[in-house]
């Protein structure tokens, strides 16, 4: 299964994953500077949500392209429920 991103999907998740980016960034920085632990952790949870939020997006994305290909006969020999499988186990690792 390959994934391609195009437009409007590359342009939204590469900007979640920016976004995470830079509160990880943050999170350094608060913990280099010793700041409150709370404030620490809110942070990063964010950044974590907004890991998240990419990684559900690609998927939803490979999900899109798959039951396209299999409607059109460009699954490459893998059957539906195979490559339900795979979906699933990539879902799963997110969850």
């Amino acid at each position: 299964m390959e994934l391609e991103l195009e437009g409007a999907d590359l342009k939204s998740v590469l900007n979640r994953l920016r976004r995470a980016q830079g509160q990880i960034s943050g999170v350094i920085r608060m913990i280099e500077e010793g700041r409150d632990c709370e404030d620490v952790v809110t942070q990063l949870a964010a950044a974590s949500r907004a890991l998240d939020r990419a990684g559900f997006a690609i998927i939803a994305t490979g999900m899109q392209q798959c039951l396209t290909d299999i409607e059109a006969g460009r699954n490459n020999g893998e059957d539906a429920q195979q490559m339900r499988a795979r979906l699933e186990k990539l879902f799963l690792s997110l969850a």
